[in-house]
């Protein structure tokens, strides 16, 4: 299992913690360090919807104006967006056998899909 986000997230912090807290092995993967492709957005808009990989609460998006926001109407801009400011993405990404499988962090999730 990969988790893929940037450590200093509340978000991310209480997904690794319920993980730890459940025993499932996990390898964290830090996309402010290590970046993220072009392929694996799109498999994540793919699964998820590019909308919903953009996270639009979040302080990166909200930095921009209104016409920059509104610019981003569709997955390849997105995807464009995301790969130049990898905060913007909704975070944590959990994947199983290379499948992403869980996208933010819901405790119901989680116990439905891991355990």
């Amino acid at each position: 299992m990969t988790v893929y986000g940037i450590p200093n997230c509340n978000t991310v912090k209480k997904s690794l913690d319920w993980l730890k807290a459940n025993q499932i092995d996990f390898e964290f993967h830090d996309f402010k360090k290590k970046g993220i492709t072009t392929e694996k957005l799109n498999e994540w808009c793919n699964i998820f919807g590019w909308e919903t990989v953009l996270n639009r609460k979040g302080l990166t998006w909200k930095k921009l104006t209104k016409e920059e926001q509104a610019a981003i109407n569709n997955q390849d801009l997105a995807i464009a967006y995301l790969k130049e400011n990898t905060s913007a993405i909704k975070r944590p990404v959990i994947e199983q056998n290379n499948k992403a499988v869980l996208i933010g962090f819901d405790e119901d999730n989680y116990l439905k899909t891991l355990i």
